[in-house]
């Protein structure tokens, strides 16, 4: 049973497999195909047998980002795939360089404000969802910053630690050794709730833009066409995994909230979200160009 994977995803790939092989009575096979922002991976998987051997988890980014990006995609996600479970929500930090005269959200939205133009926040990539988070920020808060693209989260990380970013709508795991350290400050986390690790940071709604929530979601999907019994077998099971105390540790120490639902749930969530960064992507002008 191949398990596609890339980015962020591996890890929850690894983390679930075993307990779905534990589960199904069959090895759970994990190949990591990165690449293409995801596409490679899910591609793979929409065009395989519709038979529940062949199984992915995708992003916000693949699933619900990207077909506003992309004026041609080897597969339709609405039509190509069926959604069977959430797997896990990556944690995302709203962080700052030490030195920006703004620690608090209230205090950075008042600086920008005042500053149009002036405040560089970085990103792993157009498009990717640190960069529309901070598109989504600037909508909501009525702010005008200018959006510095890197090739990945890493080499973006290096210009703020340097002074030459300002801020950045950051993943978990890339920032999270750079808070301890205190070479960056986190002023809020995107999610819809805060970062166990962190409990003392509140998440950008609560610090006062109500109503902002990035999830930067990965979920488990198979072909379009793969039987019924399949998927709500496969949803029983991610379900089962993701509730383990084991897999909530070992996801949570990877900076991901491990949740799940049901595939009519999932289904529902998928349209919700990508209309909301269709949205922002028209608003904001963002293009691959």
């Amino acid at each position: 049973m191949p398990f596609p994977a890339g980015g962020a995803t591996d890890v929850a790939a690894r983390t679930i497999a075993p307990k779905l092989s534990e589960a199904l009575g069959q090895q759970v096979v994990v190949e990591n195909r990165a690449g293409a922002s995801g596409i490679i991976g899910v591609d793979l998987t929409a065009k395989s047998p519709p038979d529940g051997y062949t199984i992915v988890i995708a992003t916000v980014g693949t699933i619900s980002i990207n077909p506003h990006l992309y004026s041609k995609m080897p597969f339709d996600p609405a039509k190509d795939l069926a959604p069977t479970s959430l797997a896990g929500d990556i944690f995302n930090v709203l962080v700052v360089h030490p030195s920006l005269p703004a620690q608090s959200v209230k205090a950075l939205v008042a600086l920008a404000r005042s500053h149009p133009g002036q405040l560089n926040f970085g990103s792993s990539g157009t498009g990717a969802a640190d960069h529309l988070a901070g598109e989504l920020f600037q909508i909501m808060t009525g702010t005008k910053m200018v959006h510095v693209a890197y090739k990945g989260g890493p080499p973006a990380m290096v210009d703020l630690v340097g002074g030459n970013l300002q801020l950045m709508f950051s993943t978990m795991p890339t920032a999270i050794g750079l808070i301890k350290g205190r070479k960056l400050n986190p002023l809020a986390i995107t999610n819809s709730r805060r970062f166990p690790l962190l409990p003392d940071v509140p998440t950008v709604a609560e610090a006062g833009v109500p109503g902002y929530v990035v999830n930067n979601w990965c979920g488990v999907f198979v072909p379009a066409a793969a039987p019924a019994d399949v998927i709500a077998r496969l949803s029983v099971e991610i379900g089962r995994a993701v509730a383990t105390p084991d897999v909530k540790r070992r996801l949570l120490d990877a900076g991901i909230d491990a949740i799940a639902n049901t595939p009519a749930g999932f289904a529902v969530y998928i349209r919700d979200e990508t209309a909301k960064w269709g949205k922002v992507i028209r608003d904001a002008k963002v293009t691959m160009d």
